[in-house]
Protein backbone atom coordinates (compact mmCIF):
# COMPACT_ATOMS: atom_id res chain seq x y z
CA UNK A 1 0.00 0.00 0.00
CA UNK A 2 1.32 3.45 -0.51
CA UNK A 3 2.06 6.03 1.89
CA UNK A 4 0.62 8.54 0.14
CA UNK A 5 -2.52 6.82 -0.50
CA UNK A 6 -5.80 9.20 0.66
CA UNK A 7 -6.43 6.58 2.52
CA UNK A 8 -3.39 6.88 5.32
CA UNK A 9 -4.52 11.34 5.79
CA UNK A 10 -8.26 10.60 5.73
CA UNK A 11 -8.86 10.79 9.26
CA UNK A 12 -7.52 14.60 11.05
CA UNK A 13 -7.42 15.72 14.63
CA UNK A 14 -10.18 16.09 16.56
CA UNK A 15 -11.56 19.52 17.59
CA UNK A 16 -10.37 21.27 14.16
CA UNK A 17 -11.56 24.23 13.67
CA UNK A 18 -13.65 25.15 10.82
CA UNK A 19 -10.51 26.82 8.78
CA UNK A 20 -8.67 23.61 9.43
CA UNK A 21 -5.37 25.56 10.78
CA UNK A 22 -5.45 25.37 14.42
CA UNK A 23 -7.05 23.26 17.25
CA UNK A 24 -8.02 23.36 21.13
CA UNK A 25 -5.45 21.29 23.18
CA UNK A 26 -8.24 18.69 25.77
CA UNK A 27 -5.60 19.34 28.22
CA UNK A 28 -4.67 22.97 28.88
CA UNK A 29 -6.62 24.93 26.15
CA UNK A 30 -4.07 26.73 23.78
CA UNK A 31 -4.30 27.02 20.59
CA UNK A 32 -2.16 24.54 18.46
CA UNK A 33 -1.22 25.14 14.66
CA UNK A 34 -2.00 21.52 12.90
CA UNK A 35 1.07 21.23 10.71
CA UNK A 36 3.05 21.80 13.84
CA UNK A 37 0.78 19.38 15.89
CA UNK A 38 1.12 16.38 13.53
CA UNK A 39 5.15 16.70 13.54
CA UNK A 40 4.62 16.53 17.52
CA UNK A 41 2.81 13.37 16.90
CA UNK A 42 -0.39 14.84 17.80
CA UNK A 43 1.37 16.01 20.94
CA UNK A 44 0.94 19.47 22.54
CA UNK A 45 4.23 21.33 23.28
CA UNK A 46 2.64 22.95 25.75
CA UNK A 47 1.76 20.52 28.11
CA UNK A 48 2.54 17.19 26.45
CA UNK A 49 -1.45 16.25 26.00
CA UNK A 50 -1.51 13.40 24.00
CA UNK A 51 -4.44 14.22 21.37
CA UNK A 52 -6.24 11.99 19.52
CA UNK A 53 -4.70 10.26 16.79
CA UNK A 54 -5.93 8.25 13.59
CA UNK A 55 -5.24 4.46 13.15
CA UNK A 56 -3.96 4.89 9.76
CA UNK A 57 -1.39 8.08 11.26
CA UNK A 58 -0.50 5.84 14.30
CA UNK A 59 0.38 3.00 11.45
CA UNK A 60 2.38 5.32 10.00
CA UNK A 61 4.54 6.54 13.16
CA UNK A 62 5.34 3.39 14.34
CA UNK A 63 6.32 1.26 11.58
CA UNK A 64 8.98 1.48 8.81
CA UNK A 65 8.08 2.83 5.95
CA UNK A 66 8.53 0.29 3.94
CA UNK A 67 6.15 -3.10 3.37
CA UNK A 68 3.15 -2.24 4.96
CA UNK A 69 0.81 -4.63 4.49
CA UNK A 70 -3.22 -4.38 5.43
CA UNK A 71 -4.87 -7.87 6.40
CA UNK A 72 -8.43 -8.53 6.31
CA UNK A 73 -9.33 -5.28 4.86
CA UNK A 74 -12.21 -6.35 2.85
CA UNK A 75 -14.45 -7.40 5.85
CA UNK A 76 -17.38 -5.54 6.21
CA UNK A 77 -19.96 -5.41 8.68
CA UNK A 78 -23.32 -6.52 8.16
CA UNK A 79 -26.48 -5.31 9.56
CA UNK A 80 -28.13 -8.26 10.88
CA UNK A 81 -30.39 -6.98 13.87
CA UNK A 82 -31.67 -3.94 11.54
CA UNK A 83 -31.01 -2.08 14.74
CA UNK A 84 -32.64 1.08 14.17
CA UNK A 85 -32.34 4.40 17.31
CA UNK A 86 -32.28 7.69 15.83
CA UNK A 87 -30.69 6.85 13.24
CA UNK A 88 -30.74 3.20 11.90
CA UNK A 89 -26.98 1.04 11.99
CA UNK A 90 -26.36 0.80 8.27
CA UNK A 91 -27.06 4.66 8.32
CA UNK A 92 -24.54 5.11 10.92
CA UNK A 93 -21.83 3.07 9.69
CA UNK A 94 -22.02 4.40 6.41
CA UNK A 95 -21.47 8.06 7.50
CA UNK A 96 -18.40 6.46 9.44
CA UNK A 97 -17.03 5.28 6.53
CA UNK A 98 -17.14 7.99 4.17
CA UNK A 99 -15.97 10.74 7.12
CA UNK A 100 -13.18 8.18 8.12
CA UNK A 101 -12.00 6.11 4.44
CA UNK A 102 -12.29 3.30 6.90
CA UNK A 103 -14.55 -0.02 6.82
CA UNK A 104 -14.87 -0.80 10.24
CA UNK A 105 -13.29 0.21 14.06
CA UNK A 106 -9.97 -1.95 13.50
CA UNK A 107 -7.40 -2.09 11.25
CA UNK A 108 -4.66 -5.23 10.84
CA UNK A 109 -1.23 -4.81 9.53
CA UNK A 110 1.76 -6.95 8.38
CA UNK A 111 5.09 -4.92 8.61
CA UNK A 112 8.29 -4.38 10.44
CA UNK A 113 9.25 -2.28 13.69
CA UNK A 114 13.01 -1.49 12.89
CA UNK A 115 13.07 -4.10 10.80
CA UNK A 116 11.76 -6.81 13.38
CA UNK A 117 8.67 -8.27 11.35
CA UNK A 118 5.42 -8.53 13.67
CA UNK A 119 1.14 -8.06 13.16
CA UNK A 120 0.02 -4.78 14.42
CA UNK A 121 -3.25 -3.85 15.29
CA UNK A 122 -4.94 -0.88 16.13
CA UNK A 123 -8.69 0.38 17.12
CA UNK A 124 -10.08 3.53 15.80
CA UNK A 125 -11.90 5.79 18.41
CA UNK A 126 -13.56 8.09 15.65
CA UNK A 127 -15.19 5.19 14.41
CA UNK A 128 -18.21 4.56 16.12
CA UNK A 129 -15.77 5.29 19.53
CA UNK A 130 -13.99 2.14 18.41
CA UNK A 131 -17.13 0.20 19.95
CA UNK A 132 -15.91 -4.08 19.44
CA UNK A 133 -18.35 -5.31 16.81
CA UNK A 134 -18.55 -8.98 15.30
CA UNK A 135 -15.86 -7.54 12.28
CA UNK A 136 -13.88 -6.04 14.85
CA UNK A 137 -13.44 -9.23 16.91
CA UNK A 138 -13.00 -10.80 13.90
CA UNK A 139 -10.09 -8.62 12.21
CA UNK A 140 -8.28 -9.14 16.10
CA UNK A 141 -9.03 -12.82 16.00
CA UNK A 142 -7.42 -13.35 12.51
CA UNK A 143 -4.78 -11.43 13.88
CA UNK A 144 -3.44 -13.50 16.39
CA UNK A 145 -4.39 -16.44 14.30
CA UNK A 146 -2.03 -15.05 11.80
CA UNK A 147 1.19 -14.80 13.93
CA UNK A 148 0.75 -17.95 15.58
CA UNK A 149 0.82 -19.01 11.99
CA UNK A 150 4.02 -16.91 10.51
CA UNK A 151 5.51 -17.10 14.12
CA UNK A 152 5.17 -13.02 14.55
CA UNK A 153 5.04 -10.89 17.44
CA UNK A 154 1.60 -9.32 17.95
CA UNK A 155 1.27 -5.79 18.85
CA UNK A 156 -2.24 -3.89 19.71
CA UNK A 157 -2.73 -0.16 20.01
CA UNK A 158 -6.42 -0.01 21.73
CA UNK A 159 -8.30 2.73 21.61
CA UNK A 160 -12.18 2.22 22.56
CA UNK A 161 -14.51 4.11 24.81
CA UNK A 162 -17.80 2.64 23.10
CA UNK A 163 -17.36 -0.94 24.32
CA UNK A 164 -19.24 -3.76 22.82
CA UNK A 165 -21.45 -2.53 20.04
CA UNK A 166 -25.08 -2.52 21.06
CA UNK A 167 -26.36 -2.52 17.38
CA UNK A 168 -25.50 -5.79 16.86
CA UNK A 169 -26.33 -7.39 20.49
CA UNK A 170 -25.25 -10.72 21.47
CA UNK A 171 -22.88 -10.82 18.28
CA UNK A 172 -20.78 -7.97 19.92
CA UNK A 173 -20.51 -9.11 22.96
CA UNK A 174 -19.21 -12.66 22.01
CA UNK A 175 -16.75 -11.03 20.37
CA UNK A 176 -15.19 -10.26 24.08
CA UNK A 177 -14.28 -14.33 24.41
CA UNK A 178 -13.71 -14.65 20.84
CA UNK A 179 -10.31 -12.21 21.23
CA UNK A 180 -9.92 -13.82 24.70
CA UNK A 181 -9.93 -17.13 23.44
CA UNK A 182 -7.58 -15.90 20.30
CA UNK A 183 -5.39 -14.05 22.40
CA UNK A 184 -4.95 -17.77 24.64
CA UNK A 185 -4.08 -19.77 22.02
CA UNK A 186 -1.57 -17.78 20.63
CA UNK A 187 -0.27 -16.98 23.81
CA UNK A 188 0.53 -20.98 23.71
CA UNK A 189 3.20 -20.61 20.76
CA UNK A 190 5.58 -18.65 23.40
CA UNK A 191 5.26 -15.49 20.79
CA UNK A 192 5.07 -11.89 22.31
CA UNK A 193 1.57 -9.58 22.57
CA UNK A 194 2.71 -6.13 23.53
CA UNK A 195 -0.79 -4.09 24.36
CA UNK A 196 -0.39 -0.71 23.52
CA UNK A 197 -3.36 1.48 25.42
CA UNK A 198 -4.68 4.97 24.02
CA UNK A 199 -7.06 7.11 25.52
CA UNK A 200 -9.84 5.84 25.76
CA UNK A 201 -10.00 2.40 26.31
CA UNK A 202 -13.05 1.11 28.11
CA UNK A 203 -16.03 -1.20 28.19
CA UNK A 204 -15.71 -4.38 26.07
CA UNK A 205 -12.20 -3.71 25.01
CA UNK A 206 -10.78 -3.35 28.26
CA UNK A 207 -12.35 -6.49 29.49
CA UNK A 208 -10.79 -8.79 26.86
CA UNK A 209 -7.78 -8.42 24.12
CA UNK A 210 -6.52 -5.07 25.97
CA UNK A 211 -5.78 -6.02 29.41
CA UNK A 212 -4.60 -9.48 27.81
CA UNK A 213 -0.68 -8.47 26.65
CA UNK A 214 2.65 -10.41 27.85
CA UNK A 215 3.57 -5.91 28.31
CA UNK A 216 1.03 -3.72 28.56
CA UNK A 217 2.22 -0.06 28.01
CA UNK A 218 0.10 2.70 27.95
CA UNK A 219 0.41 6.57 26.63
CA UNK A 220 0.31 9.63 29.47
CA UNK A 221 -2.83 10.34 30.72
CA UNK A 222 -4.98 7.64 28.86
CA UNK A 223 -8.39 7.12 30.04
CA UNK A 224 -8.49 3.33 31.08
CA UNK A 225 -11.30 0.88 32.99
CA UNK A 226 -14.33 -1.11 32.09
CA UNK A 227 -16.94 1.83 33.17
CA UNK A 228 -15.87 5.34 33.11
CA UNK A 229 -15.20 7.49 36.38
CA UNK A 230 -18.10 9.89 35.97
CA UNK A 231 -20.50 6.51 35.94
CA UNK A 232 -18.91 4.49 38.80
CA UNK A 233 -19.06 7.60 41.22
CA UNK A 234 -22.89 8.46 40.12
CA UNK A 235 -23.42 4.67 41.41
CA UNK A 236 -21.23 4.10 44.33
CA UNK A 237 -22.44 7.39 45.34
CA UNK A 238 -18.53 8.04 46.83
CA UNK A 239 -15.45 10.18 46.21
CA UNK A 240 -13.32 8.24 43.80
CA UNK A 241 -9.16 8.71 44.36
CA UNK A 242 -7.19 11.30 42.04
CA UNK A 243 -6.25 10.46 39.26
CA UNK A 244 -8.95 7.41 38.79
CA UNK A 245 -8.49 5.39 35.67
CA UNK A 246 -5.93 7.38 34.08
CA UNK A 247 -2.86 5.29 32.59
CA UNK A 248 -0.60 6.92 35.59
CA UNK A 249 -3.20 5.46 38.66
CA UNK A 250 -3.31 2.06 36.77
CA UNK A 251 0.35 1.45 36.56
CA UNK A 252 1.03 2.66 40.04
CA UNK A 253 -1.41 0.08 41.15
CA UNK A 254 -0.16 -2.64 39.06
CA UNK A 255 -2.14 -2.72 36.06
CA UNK A 256 -0.14 -1.73 33.73
CA UNK A 257 3.55 -2.13 33.16
CA UNK A 258 5.30 1.65 31.42
CA UNK A 259 3.79 4.74 30.87
CA UNK A 260 5.32 5.34 27.45
CA UNK A 261 5.50 8.77 25.53
CA UNK A 262 4.37 8.62 21.86
CA UNK A 263 7.59 9.97 20.56
CA UNK A 264 9.49 6.91 22.69
CA UNK A 265 6.60 4.19 21.26
CA UNK A 266 9.01 2.72 18.11
CA UNK A 267 12.05 3.07 20.38
CA UNK A 268 10.21 1.31 23.32
CA UNK A 269 8.65 -1.25 21.64
CA UNK A 270 11.12 -2.50 19.54
CA UNK A 271 13.46 -2.88 22.60
CA UNK A 272 10.82 -5.20 24.15
CA UNK A 273 10.73 -7.11 20.88
CA UNK A 274 14.62 -7.14 21.16
CA UNK A 275 14.36 -9.08 24.50
CA UNK A 276 11.59 -11.43 23.32
CA UNK A 277 12.16 -12.63 20.67
CA UNK A 278 16.32 -12.54 20.11
CA UNK A 279 15.87 -10.26 16.92
CA UNK A 280 18.10 -7.05 17.05
CA UNK A 281 16.42 -3.96 15.73
CA UNK A 282 17.76 -1.39 12.44
CA UNK A 283 17.63 2.00 12.17
CA UNK A 284 14.98 2.02 9.59
CA UNK A 285 12.87 5.59 9.75
CA UNK A 286 9.22 5.77 10.19
CA UNK A 287 7.38 7.70 7.60
CA UNK A 288 6.94 11.01 8.25
CA UNK A 289 3.15 12.00 8.99
CA UNK A 290 2.58 15.47 6.99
Amino acid sequence: MAWGSRRLGAVQPKNVQPEGQFTKCPGCAEMLFVKDLEKQLNVCRHCGHHLYMGAWKRIRAFLDEDGVEELFGELETCDPLEFRAARSYKERLEECQARTGMKEAAVIVRGRLKGIPLIVGVTDADFLMGSMGSVVGEKITRAFETAAGDKLPVVIFSGSGGGARMDEGILSLMQMAKTSAAVAHFGRTGLPYISYITNPTLGGVSASFAFLGDIIVAEPGALVGFTGPRVIKQTMRTELPKGFQTAEFMCEHGQIDMIVHRKDMRDTIARILSLLTGKEPVGAERATIA
